[in-house]
């Protein structure tokens, strides 16, 4: 096996927190306590893109919401590129993913246009098929959060939300989606998200990092 860039970095050291033990739950109606507290980090105030202390990292990126209804992927890929390079247009990724008014099928489309602009392997496609996902997929999540946030790469995650889990503002139906994670902070498990939907308030907002890992099954993440 040929070590990846993402691999190698590891290897040498790279920043990792270990990912904390978080219980896996049947998929149900959330607790009055899950409830407060995923309201609790959606009301947790943005910092200034680019802060950072010792438990806490986030990106500087430019944001864009998606052009069309069926653009999440592009939009989201173009936020992420932004964190590095001057990212291209909504149109020029939407023609690479390439994205149709169905939308953009696999979240692997989206590493490989990451990986071709970056000019890099460092991003891969990791896969999250068992919903609720498992232990060992919550914990590579985590890793491949602080990971790649610590290095500058935010991470693109394409979701399925049904009505009863929701991020902020969603309307009352599952909603099939991208967006893109852009910063952490262990000392609660959150993970600062940058929507390009336009349901919630704001651009940006956080959710726990349990609800997050509970978004994406059976999709995947771009990291």
């Amino acid at each position: 096996m040929i070590p990846t860039t993402k691999f190698k970095a590891a290897l040498g050291g790279l920043a990792l927190v270990a990912a904390a033990a978080v219980p896996i739950s049947a998929p149900a109606a959330a607790s009055p306590a899950t409830l407060q507290v995923v309201s609790a980090a959606a009301a947790k105030p943005v910092p200034h893109l680019g802060y950072s202390t010792q438990t806490l990292k986030t990106l500087e990126i430019d944001f864009q919401y998606q052009q069309t209804g069926y653009w999440c992927g592009p939009a989201a890929t173009r936020i992420a590129l932004s964190a590095r390079i001057s990212p291209p247009s909504q149109q020029q990724l939407a023609n690479e993913l390439p994205t149709t008014t169905n939308g953009t099928d696999w979240i692997g489309q989206v590493t490989r246009v990451l990986n071709n602009h970056l000019g890099t392997g460092w991003y891969e496609t990791k896969e999250m098929p068992n919903d609720p996902p498992t232990q060992a997929q919550r914990d590579l999540l985590w890793r491949d959060i602080v990971l790649d946030i610590d290095n500058n790469y935010p991470i693109v995650a394409n979701i399925v939300a049904p009505a009863n889990n929701h991020p902020p503002g969603y309307p009352n139906y599952t909603i099939y989606h991208y967006f893109t994670v852009i910063g952490y902070d262990s000392s609660d498990m959150t993970v600062l998200i940058a929507d390009p939907a336009g349901f919630a308030p704001t651009a940006t907002y956080w959710l726990t990092f349990t609800q997050l890992a509970t978004l994406i099954p059976p999709k995947g993440y771009s990291a």
